[in-house]
């Protein structure tokens, strides 16, 4: 007969004891003497284990090691084991050690946090701004319509790509001259070529994606013999208002609406939205303040700077990303019913910079592949020159939120994506040579520690001199 030992190792009982199944099923004599147990009750798989443990386990006669085992840490086996304390542990030290840094911040230097960064006096006076981003709906009405004339025939397919194109450019030259022309906030304009952009990219959606229904729907060889072109006024709206930049007629939907859920993620929006603008404003507006500009002055200076300035970025960096990819949009995929949340992946284990692209926003790298990329290959264009064109549209509309709402056209943002193209073809070689784990160092390090850093300074600082020579 054999029972189990502590550490599920089976092993032979002596003097023919009794077998655990027996143990656990059998019932125990009722005490007549006390009446403490009556016949219906059972022991438990506890008392099994305290009665079998006591007689049988870690007897000296048998053997403690019986087979080849790694260390947790060990190079073989770590990344085997689950680190959930480690993380808990990492979490902990972060709050304290940062909670320290804090106080020892407002002790030293006080409450630095200005309004006037954000909404300055004159911010009643952004009403343009305002005015414009409402009047933003004019134009997917005008793509319906050029798409409802198609449908009836009105207007040839010549003449229905020069409307798109003329739509799609007035979309984005019109919130650009009135930024210029309007003296406003920081944060109005921003939120102005926010919105400006991510309707631009859903009016290409859905214009190259009408085309696409309507070509397949007229050709001879169909690959979906079910296709067929259509439009709709509630489709296009559902469309204009979901968390997607790639247009269909109908999208996977969700059963309900959870509203407690949705409180509990707007409270978390606002928690984090105001610790993001307290980092801002405690942390890296004075260092940005007490700073030179990077490449005019000392290179160490520069580089104390940049170091300096990573992880208050790094921190402001994530609440962004975790406020806007995953509450907001989880937030407004709820309220619509949205039923396809999949707007990041695991970007933090990105082996490449390709891999970070490709994972950590995912509307719009499905916009690209769909339609840029693959449009080119089909075409057939090299893939190279597809990536770089894929970059390429990606950094005019970087360089078009950042410069435009700070009056600032130096290209730092343009160059800043550009250079991001042979990083992705070293760090695959880097990933194919050494393993993934050189790979994900070189993102963090190229994101968190120099090129975000760097960027930031570079457009903060000449940000604040210019509010400076205005004052």
């Amino acid at each position: 007969m054999e029972i189990l030992d502590s550490g599920g190792v089976t092993m032979p009982t002596e003097n023919g004891g009794a077998d655990l199944d027996t143990l656990r099923h059998r019932k125990p004599r009722s005490d007549s003497s006390n009446g403490l147990l009556p016949d219906s009750v059972t022991v438990s798989d506890a008392d099994v284990r305290d009665r079998v443990d006591v007689r049988y386990t870690y007897r000296p006669s048998v053997p403690a090691h019986r087979r080849v085992r790694e260390s947790p840490l060990s190079s073989d086996a770590i990344f085997k084991q689950s680190h959930a304390g480690l993380f808990n542990l990492c979490v902990v030290v972060l709050v304290a050690v940062n909670s320290r840094l804090i106080i020892e911040n407002l002790m030293k230097y006080g409450w630095l946090i200005r309004t006037d960064f954000w909404f300055s006096s004159t911010s009643l006076r952004d009403w343009p701004l305002f005015m414009c981003c409402l009047s933003l709906s004019i134009f997917p009405l005008a793509a319906f319509t050029v798409e409802k004339l198609v449908l009836q025939k009105c207007i040839s397919e010549p003449v229905v790509i020069i409307l798109h194109i003329i739509i799609t450019m007035t979309e984005v030259l019109y919130p650009v001259y009135v930024t210029l022309r309007c003296d406003s906030a920081f944060l109005s304009g921003v939120t102005l070529m926010l919105l400006t952009c991510i309707v631009w990219l859903k009016l290409v959606s859905y214009a190259h994606t009408n085309y696409d229904i309507r070509t397949l729907a007229n050709s001879s060889d169909k690959a979906n013999p079910e296709v067929s072109y259509y439009v709709s006024l509630k489709s296009l709206a559902y469309f204009m208002l979901a968390p997607t930049l790639c247009y269909q007629p109908s999208y996977p939907r969700s059963p309900c609406i959870r509203k407690g859920w949705v409180a509990r993620q707007f409270a978390k929006l606002i928690i984090f939205t105001g610790f993001m603008g307290f980092i801002i404003e405690q942390y890296i507006n004075p260092i940005v303040r007490n700073s030179k500009h990077p490449l005019k002055g000392d290179l160490l200076y520069g580089v104390e700077r940049v170091l300096k300035l990573s992880v208050p970025n790094l921190y402001v960096w994530l609440c962004m990303f975790y406020c806007f990819f995953h509450l907001w949009l989880n937030i407004l995929a709820e309220l619509l019913c949205f039923g396809d949340r999949e707007f990041y992946k695991d970007w933090w284990n990105a082996k490449s910079v390709g891999d970070y692209w490709r994972m950590w926003n995912m509307p719009v790298h499905k916009w690209m592949v769909r339609h840029v990329y693959f449009p080119c290959l089909r075409r057939n264009i090299p893939k190279v020159p597809a990536i770089i064109l894929a970059f390429l549209v990606s950094a005019v509309f970087h360089e078009l939120c950042i410069a435009v709402p700070c009056r600032l056209f130096k290209l730092w943002a343009f160059l800043g994506i550009m250079f991001q193209v042979p990083l992705v073809f070293i760090t695959n070689y880097l990933q194919e040579r050494f393993g993934s784990m050189v790979g994900n160092m070189i993102f963090w390090f190229t994101f968190c520690i120099f090129g975000q850093p760097m960027c930031v300074l570079l457009y903060y600082h000449d940000l604040m001199n210019r509010k400076g020579k205005m004052s």
